[in-house]
């Protein structure tokens, strides 16, 4: 099936994504944790999304799943673009933000959350494409 023509920007995306970093937050101690992130289509003008990331251990073994998340990424004109997230714990969020070449900057235009979610006021994502591998960047405030 064809990529939408208004999926040109964002095409780099495409595909199932994964690697390590280091997750940390001044209430937490720092740890590795693995992701996977896979970028999708069905030829309409937006991406599907999935990420999955999980606690590895010092071997880079999964020890357990840390956060799921899912949706949808619609690009506009002038390279804006939108990002529609949904997570299990009671939080949905709309990301706004611009992308530039390979790079792509988000931030929080909207956090919604259910009663028993907890305390979430923004984020700032920033994805890149160095050398052939797909680099992500989150911070957040709660």
């Amino acid at each position: 099936m064809d990529v939408h023509p208004d999926l040109e920007p964002i095409a780099f995306l495409l595909g199932r994504w994964e690697g390590a970093g280091v997750i940390g937050y001044p209430t937490m101690e720092s740890a590795n944790f693995g992701q996977e992130i896979v970028f999708g289509h069905n030829g309409k003008p937006f991406l599907t999304y999935q990420s999955r990331t999980w606690l590895l251990d010092a071997e880079g073994n999964k020890v357990r799943p840390l956060s799921t998340e899912t949706g949808f990424w619609r690009i506009q004109p002038e390279r804006q673009i939108e990002v529609c997230l949904a997570h299990p714990t009671g939080i949905v969020e709309i990301y706004v933000g611009e992308v530039v070449f390979h790079k792509i900057e988000l931030r929080t235009d909207v956090v919604a959350r259910t009663t028993t979610a907890k305390e979430y006021n923004a984020g700032h994502r920033l994805y890149g494409l160095v050398n052939g591998n797909l680099m992500y960047a989150y911070d957040m405030s709660a």
